[in-house]
């Protein structure tokens, strides 16, 4: 049996509410008392006062390990030495199943609920070890009305739950077959006050929306460098790309991938992504931020924003948002742009200026000047950098490009596969001198 391969998972886990009282809890293993619940808030608040709470602590043999959903936590306890991770990711997937029929998960909706979050527990885990996760597969013999006054042949649980592709039930049909995939890349950039990059990665993700009749089987390609070297191809350095941290979804062959590159998976219905990637290396910034900041004897700062687009005239970037920090006493603001507009901000302490829409090899400027009525000390190492918000379609700044998209399916029909590129600005932000 493969429960005995897996690492002992939770004894108990509890839903608690901001003051830490138990709202609804399921003992799985029976090793642990559920009393020991009551000292979950009293460690939490000692952490807290001392500056170093933590998702994982031990006390008297027992080990919990929570995670925060709005005004509720989710807790797991084990005396086993179980494998934490597993549980943590456990427990964010309890969450998007409770998201998933419940919206935000408050108090309220946990109250309203608990015949229905009986359930949901009951089946998401079985003797401490994850069963179905899945919301779109509970959904189909869980109804978020409960099971009350529905007859037992309503009750059919799906194949889904046990077939070897649990992901995606069978009977699907649809009238247009696509798919859409979406290569969506975040840039996170931290640049120095003397323009210096200290930090540059992209973290990338293969979003994908699927209206595919039947069980299709989908393969995809991309310009990958390990495949490009391995089939001895002369452009692989130029042309592909060398992806780290590959994460992929549970519908992904990974024996294929492993052995030839190939992405091949049955898919899920609907929305999924299908996989995410890290570069962790130095790109051209998309673009670039020179702030100059100049106070006058602590009666009024002034500030020069030269930015500067580092990408091709025919590309565009969407939705432009620049938001440079002021003090928090400043007044009587005053600005001038030659591009989008320029608004303060009080309740954020920001000066926030918005482009629409900015082409490759453009320059803008932004002037402002603030009053200050109060005379302190330069404070330039508390200040906060500026940051900036992006969209830039129809391109990757890594380079990722899709090769290929097929659609295998035994009844031989066509399908549209539709594919979108889109680089945006993640944690983008400069330092001010």
């Amino acid at each position: 049996s493969t429960w005995g391969l897996l690492s002992p998972m939770a004894s108990a886990v509890f839903v608690l509410d901001s003051q830490g009282r138990v709202l609804i809890s399921r003992n799985y293993k029976g090793d642990v008392p559920m009393s020991c619940v009551e000292t979950f808030m009293t460690r939490m608040l000692v952490m807290e006062a001392e500056g170093e709470a933590r998702p994982v602590f031990e006390v008297n043999g027992v080990s919990f390990l929570y995670i925060t959903l709005q005004s509720v936590f989710l807790l797991a306890v084990t005396r086993n030495n179980a494998n934490a991770a597993m549980i943590l990711t456990f427990l964010h997937r309890l969450g998007s199943v409770f998201s998933a029929y419940f919206g935000e998960l408050e108090e309220e909706a946990v109250r309203d609920n608990f015949v229905v979050m009986f359930e949901l527990l009951d089946e998401v885990c079985d003797f401490g070890l994850p069963q179905t996760t899945d919301p779109k597969i509970l959904q189909e013999f869980i109804r978020p009305e409960g099971t009350h006054g529905v007859t037992t042949k309503e009750l059919v649980v799906p194949s889904t739950v046990t077939n070897a592709v649990s992901w995606r039930p069978e009977g699907i049909t649809y009238r247009k077959n696509e798919v859409f995939l979406d290569v969506v890349e975040s840039i996170n950039l931290l640049v120095s006050a003397t323009g210096q990059v200290l930090r540059s990665e992209i973290l990338g993700a293969v979003k994908m929306r699927v209206f595919l009749t039947g069980m299709p089987e989908l393969r995809l390609g991309l310009n990958d460098r390990v495949l490009f070297e391995s089939t001895g191809r002369a452009d692989a350095t130029k042309k592909s790309v060398d992806l780290e941290d590959v994460r992929f979804h549970q519908c992904v062959r990974l024996s294929r991938f492993e052995k030839d590159r190939t992405i091949s998976f049955i898919p899920p219905d609907g929305e999924f992504d299908l996989m995410t990637y890290r570069l962790n290396t130095l790109v051209k910034p998309l673009i670039w931020i020179e702030p100059v900041v100049e106070r006058h004897r602590g009666s009024r700062v002034e500030y020069l924003i030269k930015l500067t687009t580092n990408f091709k005239g025919r590309s565009v970037a969407n939705n432009v948002e620049i938001t440079v920090p002021v003090p928090p006493d400043a007044d009587s603001p005053k600005h001038k742009t030659n591009a989008g507009s320029v608004r303060y901000a009080p309740e954020r302490d920001a000066l926030v200026w918005t482009i629409k829409q900015l082409q490759g090899g453009k320059e803008c400027f932004l002037r402002a000047h603030f009053g200050l009525p109060s005379i302190s000390a330069d404070d330039s190492e508390k200040r906060p950098p500026i940051s900036c918000k992006f969209e830039v379609p129809y391109y990757t700044i890594s380079g990722v490009q899709v090769r290929y998209l097929k659609v295998l399916e035994k009844s031989g029909y066509q399908a549209l596969p539709w594919v979108r590129y889109i680089s945006q600005g993640g944690s983008y932000e400069f330092r001010i001198q």
